[in-house]
């Protein structure tokens, strides 16, 4: 397991030497920064997980250490634990302000300063958590299915995690690649480190360096994908869909074992597990020239191939009511049982759209549906492109007994989600159907935490 890095930055010798053995003694690797030049210096050379910072310096006060990086489009670059002699009620209310997670005051009590860290590493968790299912990024769990190529492959991916490897994971889209590989994070010794997603076809050309490796631009620091996930797992989501200048650029840090930020002077080492995703053969693209030979090499050090669904049809039942439970309990959806029919002609479904088309058509029952059964009828319905609210009650929809907002919301929910389906991910057409601007379309989505990708 990858050991977080904290930063200790104070000028007086004795305390910075004393914090930094106990916290080592505690399995963190610790940087010491006599004062805020250090500091900034340290700060450029890697991305820390945690910082004590000192109120009090000779070139400048923490406080305003603070703020300088608050103020900044990124915010502060870590949690911060600000540290004072001296201090005041007013300045640890500025502290706050700007962000800072605790203030300790000295002389410090070890047992309290060891016990802030762990909250501070802890809060700043969950706060990623959060952030993640705000955007609707799935909960980790393992992949459903008691058909023997489920089984197999969970058992694949479980010896693979305990080997520090790179691995390259094939299918079609919606079969289950992401799941994989957080399910492949989950079980590895890089598990309570970051798991970050890159959807590579954001890489436009000229700002793959900046997202990949970030950048120093005014002395204010960017921390691109291979700092964020550092310690921990990247996913080169659709990898085949790199320019080959981004691609050449990734490989070049690749070979190194480190990169510079954009505008950058000092290398920084990378320390993360790739997995890299797609649907497409590279095989073939590398031999039409869409794809570096050298860079497939790097990356294909393990293959995984996730089958379609409609290879695997027995796993069906379990995946309808996985997906049942799981809305009933995070979204708090009514339960709604699939009738013996219904799951019958889902089994004989070809499901092009395989566990995602699975996954929306349920949610999207449970939103629209009445009653406790899901009929064959209804879901033929669903299947066919006609919106369940044809064939349902107004006052079936959504449940009336809860809020109006939280009401328009799920309708809104539901509506968004079957034009996306209706238009196979093509916001133009769904921002003409729905009488909306494309900016606000796109702005709409984003608050509601609907990936536009997943119908892609």
């Amino acid at each position: 397991m990858s050991a977080h890095h904290i930063f200790v930055v104070d000028d007086e010798p004795d305390i910075r030497e004393t914090v930094k053995d106990i916290l080592e003694d505690e399995g963190f690797v610790v940087i010491a920064a006599e004062n805020a030049e250090a500091a900034r210096h340290a700060l450029r050379e890697r991305r820390p997980d945690l910082m004590l910072l000192d109120i009090w310096m000779p070139d400048l006060d923490g406080i305003s250490l603070l703020k300088e990086w608050a103020e900044d489009g990124d915010g502060l670059p870590c949690p911060i634990i600000m540290m004072s002699g001296h201090g005041t009620v007013e300045t640890a209310v500025e502290a706050t302000r700007l962000g800072a997670y605790d203030f300790l005051e000295k002389p410090l009590s070890m047992a309290k300063l060891l016990l802030t860290v762990e909250r501070a590493l802890e809060a700043d968790k969950l706060v990623k958590e959060n952030v993640g299912l705000r955007r609707r990024t799935p909960l980790v769990h393992e992949p459903v299915g008691r058909s023997a190529v489920m089984q197999r492959l969970r058992e694949q991916v479980k010896r693979i995690a305990q080997h520090d490897t790179w691995v390259l994971i094939t299918g079609e889209p919606g079969s289950g690649r992401e799941t994989f590989a957080r399910f492949l994070h989950s079980q590895s010794g890089r598990k309570e480190r970051p798991f970050v997603d890159l959807g590579t076809s954001a890489l436009t050309r000229g700002n793959a360096a900046r997202e990949l490796f970030g950048s120093e631009e005014n002395g204010r620091i960017h921390y691109g994908s291979l700092e964020q996930a550092a310690g921990g797992t990247l996913l080169l989501d659709e990898v085949a869909d790199m320019d080959l200048e981004a691609q050449g650029q990734l490989l070049g840090a690749l070979d190194t074992g480190s990169f510079l930020r954009v505008a950058g002077s000092e290398p920084v080492p990378i320390d993360v597990r790739i997995v890299a995703a797609t649907q497409r053969d590279l095989k073939e693209d590398v031999q039409s020239g869409h794809f570096r030979e050298d860079l497939f090499y790097h990356l294909n050090v393990v293959p995984l191939h996730i089958p379609p669904l409609r290879e695997h049809p027995e796993d069906i039942p379990d995946l309808l009511n996985h997906y049942v439970d799981f809305f009933a309990a995070h979204e708090k959806l009514s339960y709604r049982r699939f009738s013996v029919g219904a799951q019958n002609f889902l089994r004989n479904y070809s499901w092009p759209g395989n566990i995602r088309e699975l996954k929306n058509l349920v949610q999207r029952l449970l939103i629209l549906g009445a009653g406790d059964e899901i009929t064959l009828s209804e879901v033929e319905a669903a299947l066919g492109n006609t919106p369940v609210v044809s064939v349902q009650p107004v006052e079936g929809m959504v449940s009336f007994d809860q809020p109006l907002r939280q009401a328009r919301e799920l309708f809104e929910k539901a509506y968004l989600d079957y034009q996306l389906e209706k238009h196979n991910g093509n916001v133009s057409k769904m921002a003409k159907e729905a009488g909306m601007e494309r900016t606000h379309l796109y702005r709409k989505l984003r608050s509601l935490g609907i990936e536009i990708k997943e119908r892609r």
